[in-house]
C-alpha cells in the first residue's frame, strides 16, 4: 500500500532533530516492529470514504507519534524491561531520556496537527490526548485495587487504549469529509476495535508466552493490574479462589502466578474475556454497513477480525 510507505517516509522525516539522542531513541522505538494499526486505521477510513487527497498521510504519521510517545511514557511508569521482544528504551537509556523523548514526540505531533490544517481534527486529537492521560492515571490509581468492577475496568481501557483507536478512525473520516452518519459510525468503529484489542491483550497476559508476545506472561499481575480475567475470576470463583486472586492483585509480584493462572483457566475467565472481545468485534463490524463496498472497507473488516485472532 503506497499510502503506508508514504506514512513511513513522513515519520522518518518528522523524527529529525538537532539533538542526536532524540533521533536515536525515536528510531529505536519506531523501528521496533509495531504493526502501526492506529495510523493504518486513519488511512483506511479516509480511503473507504473515497478520499483522494494526501492530508491523511500526515494525519496517520502524527497518530503514530502520539502512540509512540505513550509507549515511552508507559514503559517508564510500568518499569517495563521488554517490549515487542526487545529491551525497552527506558531499560536501555534510562527513564529521563525516555520521558523527554516521549514529550518531544507528543509536541511534534501537535506541530503536525497544525500542518494538517483542520480545526475539527485538532479538536478531536487534543481531546483524545486528555482522555488518554486520564485513562493512564485511572489505571495507575487502580494498581493493587482488587475491588475494581467490570464497569470501572471498561472505563479505564476506553481511555487508555480505545480512545486513540477512536481518534484515528474518527479523524480519517473527518479528513475525507464523510457524512455525519459515516463520521459517527467510524468513530464508534475505532472505539470498539480498541476495546477488543485491549481485551485480547489482557487475555494474552495469562495464556501467551514471551516469545510470541514480546513481554512476559504475568506482567500485568506482577504490576498489580486488575484486568478483566482477574475481575471475572473473583466474581465467579469460589471464596478461596477469589481471595487468592485478591491477594495476588494487592501484593503484586509473581509469587502466586501459577495459582492465578490455574484459577483464571478453571473459572472460564479467559473464555469470558474472549467472548467480550468478540462482542466488541461484532459491534465494530456493524458500524461499517454505512460504507460503500470497496477493498478499503474489506480491510477494515479484516483488521477488526484480526484483533481477536492474534497471539501477540
Amino acid at each position: 500500500m503506497e499510502d503506508f510507505a508514504a506514512v513511513d517516509r513522513t515519520i522518518r522525516a518528522q523524527l529529525a532533530s538537532r539533538v542526536p539522542l532524540i533521533e536515536t531513541i525515536g528510531h529505536y522505538i519506531i523501528d521496533s516492529g509495531g504493526k502501526r494499526v492506529r495510523p493504518l486505521l486513519s488511512l483506511l477510513c479516509a480511503r473507504a470514504l473515497g478520499y483522494q487527497g494526501d492530508r491523511h498521510i500526515l494525519l496517520a504519521a502524527l497518530i503514530e507519534f502520539m502512540h509512540t510517545s505513550t509507549l515511552l511514557h508507559d514503559d517508564v511508569v510500568d518499569e517495563s524491561h521488554l517490549r515487542r521482544g526487545r529491551p525497552t528504551a527506558n531499560d536501555t537509556w534510562g527513564n529521563a531520556p525516555s520521558v523527554l523523548v516521549g514529550d518531544f514526540l507528543y509536541s511534534r505531533s501537535f506541530e503536525m496537527m497544525v500542518d494538517v490544517g483542520s480545526m475539527p481534527i485538532m479538536a478531536i486529537l487534543s481531546h483524545a490526548t486528555s482522555v488518554i492521560a486520564e485513562g493512564e492515571v485511572l489505571q495507575l490509581t487502580n494498581i493493587g485495587n482488587a475491588d475494581i468492577d467490570e464497569e470501572a475496568y471498561f472505563a479505564t481501557i476506553r481511555g487508555k487504549t480505545a480512545m486513540l483507536f477512536e481518534a484515528a478512525s474518527h479523524t480519517g473520516a473527518v479528513v475525507a469529509e464523510g457524512s455525519d452518519e459515516q463520521v459517527e459510525a467510524l468513530r464508534r468503529y475505532g472505539s470498539y476495535l480498541g476495546l477488543a484489542f485491549q481485551l485480547i491483550d489482557d487475555l494474552l497476559d495469562y495464556q501467551g508466552n514471551a516469545g510470541e508476545m514480546g513481554k512476559n506472561v504475568g506482567d500485568d499481575l506482577a504490576e498489580g493490574k486488575p484486568t478483566l480475567p482477574l475481575i471475572y475470576a473473583m466474581a465467579v470463583g469460589t471464596p478461596a479462589q477469589a481471595e487468592t486472586v485478591r491477594s495476588a492483585i494487592s501484593e503484586g509480584g509473581l509469587s502466586r502466578l501459577e495459582e492465578v493462572l490455574a484459577i483464571v483457566r478453571d473459572t472460564g475467565a479467559l473464555d469470558y474475556t474472549r467472548r467480550r472481545a468478540v462482542e466488541m468485534v461484532d459491534q465494530a463490524l456493524q458500524q461499517l454497513t454505512c460504507l460503500p463496498p470497496s477493498p478499503y472497507r474489506e480491510s477494515l473488516e479484516m483488521l477488526v477480525r484480526q484483533a481477536v485472532d492474534r497471539h501477540a
